[in-house]
């Protein structure tokens, strides 16, 4: 797979390639959801299917669990240091959406977790996430702590074979909006706007407020 064609990997392709019933597909809502009106996409079997318990290494060299992570409103996203054109597009735009809501007055993060361990220490993705925004945590661990966090997450990445050194990783290009408790909540893919991920992460963000 050529590294552009990461870019466009389309949610069907990805449940095939991580074997999971998960599909993603245009707005499905009950009547008791408190974020119907904020949805613009659902995932088969539901919210509830995507995410759970982790525990990487965060950017300051702690180990931390999710709960320690998503204390606020987090721009989730699952990439890699050396990818040379999606990934720094991606936290590019999640980081504009932030800096929008921090116009705004909402509080709210993002978060990285590099499937590349291999290559991301602490230090590199303490680096990376600091050229974006600084409510962007960086999070790295060991491959199995990084699986286990992808499978919860429904992501996909493979490393290509090549060279040892410059190698590249084929991955989804999800980026996933989390709350405290309530866990993951929207998805939001790569031809999505900063000011579109702002706006709707702003109405999400209010309907949590007026059901808190």
């Amino acid at each position: 797979m050529k590294t552009r064609t990461i870019a466009i990997t389309s949610a069907a392709i990805l449940a095939v390639l991580i074997g999971a019933p998960v599909l993603f597909g245009k707005m499905t809502s009950g009547p008791d959801d408190m974020f119907a009106q904020c949805r613009a996409s659902a995932v088969s079997g539901g919210a509830s299917t995507i995410g759970g318990p982790f525990e990487l290494v965060r950017d300051d060299g702690v180990t931390v669990t999710d709960a320690d992570v998503f204390t606020k409103p987090t721009l989730l996203y699952f990439g890699y240091t050396f990818c040379p054109d999606v990934c720094p597009l991606d936290n590019m735009r999640n980081a504009d959406a932030l800096r929008l809501l921090d116009e705004r007055g909402y509080d709210a993060q993002a978060a990285f977790i590099s499937i590349d361990p291999e290559r991301d220490t602490v230090e590199v993705v303490n680096e990376f996430s600091d050229l974006f925004h600084e409510n962007m945590i960086g999070l790295t661990g060991s491959l199995e702590q990084v699986k286990a966090a992808s499978l919860a997450y429904k992501t996909y990445f493979k490393k290509q074979d090549g060279d040892p050194e410059y190698y590249l990783v084929d991955h989804s290009t999800f980026a996933y909006l989390v709350f405290p408790e309530i866990g993951f909540v929207e998805f939001f893919k790569r031809e999505d706007e900063a000011a579109e991920v702002a706006d709707r992460t702003a109405c999400f963000i209010d309907a949590w407020n007026e059901g808190a």
